[in-house]
């Protein structure tokens, strides 16, 4: 893939992952400034603590693959499996801008 490709599809990914940290991070405060005299059903709270938290996890954790993929562009090695070092496909990194392995590899991997 071009770099100049790859380098815009990495600033787009990283944009919008950051938009939605932000946007995780912005409800979760919105919740804690509600009417502090309305005791809502503690349940319903902690799971939506909870699932909030794994969203944010979820999205922190492509926001991570996609600094490790800006690292291999750097390096000159994007593209490229980091498991076996077999290209990925073009195809893949359009829609996977920061893949770190074929699909069949990933598939292997669980």
């Amino acid at each position: 893939m071009d770099p100049g490709r790859a380098q815009e599809l990495l600033a787009r990914e990283r944009a919008r992952i950051e938009g939605s940290l932000r946007g995780l991070s912005s409800d979760s405060g919105k919740r804690d400034e509600e009417d502090p005299t309305d005791p809502g059903d503690p349940a319903e709270d902690l799971f939506e603590a909870e699932r909030d938290e794994g969203l944010r996890e979820r999205v922190q954790a492509e926001l991570d693959a996609i600094e490790r993929a800006e690292r291999r562009l750097a390096e000159g090695t994007y593209g490229l499996s980091v498991e076996s070092g077999r290209p990925i496909p073009d195809a893949r990194l359009e829609v996977v801008p920061w893949a770190e392995r074929t699909v069949e590899e990933e598939s292997a991997a669980g």
